[in-house]
């Protein structure tokens, strides 16, 4: 891709950096229960009414009042856009959208927004054989894990048998076009804003879903992304948990790590632990799942990743402990893997 790079240079404070999602319409309760909890950054998800500028100056500046900085925005209309990611004919009016919403995040100082491939949104299925997301309806939670939490499963064999979600099959062939397309219209204007584009892979990582083939099924989908961008603003979303849910097919975890934290092609990190691999999977506590998730802490501490790194899903816990106890339970454990990392890493 030719074009003039006139990005604004993002210095970023040095090391990893713990972060929590917010809601956009946060009450200050939450933000100081966030303060008290010594958590400095956080995201949040907009939809296209939340997206001016008007909006996000002043959820900034609330935020800003308790020590805490926005430090990327998504917007699931855009991040998820049918007609970018499928490549439909008003594709160019959801790229220019795209395109002022960077614009609204540079003016703002915030200098990451995320997108994932995914049309249908995150996928997960249920015992009774039904797929369900946010675009399509259902709740996500809808097995239990440990103590009675309910949590998020997908079996592929539910998969599998649903029908397709958008009247036909898009091929590889199709899907790898239209990131091209989305790269060479909208990363230089990511590059002229100073924002960074955060690739998220497909969870599921597998081929296809609903008859919709998969950008980023695997760490080497990721080469090919960067190679079709050729941008240091397009980045990755590197979560842990697909990693974990894809297994050896998806990549060598640790190595990994090293590969695209030395390259600065991380830009935020997604913590999450599943049970086992696919083709099913249920996601767990983050001191529950199959993997040891301090080994994976002490690899983005040891390459010296510089980034956030927030809990991805969690389990739901009983109504007394609502949002604010799950939050507290994921956050108090990764400043202790955090802690513990950082005392054995950087001597």
């Amino acid at each position: 891709m030719e074009h003039d790079n006139k990005a604004i240079k993002f210095q970023e404070p040095e090391g990893l950096k713990l972060s929590v999602q917010i809601p956009p319409e946060v009450t200050d309760e939450y933000l100081q229960f966030l303060q008290q909890m010594g958590i400095h950054y956080v995201y949040t998800w907009v939809n296209d009414q939340q997206s001016s500028y008007e909006f996000l100056a002043k959820l900034k500046e609330r935020t800003e009042k308790y020590g805490i900085h926005i430090y990327n925005v998504g917007n699931m209309n855009l991040g998820k856009s049918e007609s970018i990611l499928l490549g439909m004919d008003d594709r160019d009016v959801h790229i220019e959208r795209f395109a002022e919403f960077l614009r609204t995040l540079g003016s703002l100082g915030i200098h990451t927004t995320t997108v994932t491939w995914e049309p249908n949104n995150t996928l997960s299925t249920t015992p009774d054989g039904k797929v369900v997301s946010e675009r399509l309806g259902g709740h996500w939670a809808n097995v239990y894990t440990r103590g009675g939490a309910k949590a998020r499963i997908v079996d592929m064999e539910v998969m599998k048998k649903a029908p397709h979600t958008h009247g036909r099959t898009y091929s590889k062939k199709e899907i790898w076009d239209n990131f091209t397309y989305f790269a060479e219209k909208l990363l230089p204007e990511a590059e002229r804003t100073g924002v960074r584009i955060a690739l998220h892979p497909n969870d599921p990582p597998v081929d296809s879903c609903l008859g919709i083939a998969t950008l980023i099924q695997c760490c080497e989908d990721y080469e090919k992304a960067f190679e079709i961008a050729d941008s240091d603003y397009l980045g990755m979303e590197f979560c842990v948990g697909c990693w974990l849910e894809g297994g050896k097919e998806f990549g060598d975890l640790m190595e990994n790590i090293r590969r695209f934290v030395s390259r600065d092609k991380v830009f935020i990190v997604h913590f999450r632990n599943v049970n086992t691999t696919l083709p099913c999977f249920t996601e767990t506590f983050v001191d529950d799942g199959y993997q040891d998730m301090y080994l994976v802490m002490k690899e983005f501490i040891r390459y010296g990743y510089n980034g956030t790194l927030t809990m991805d899903h969690t389990p739901l816990m009983v109504p007394t402990a609502g949002n604010i106890g799950e939050t507290a339970y994921a956050v108090g454990y990764l400043k202790a893997l955090h802690q513990a990392a950082s005392d054995e890493i950087i001597k």
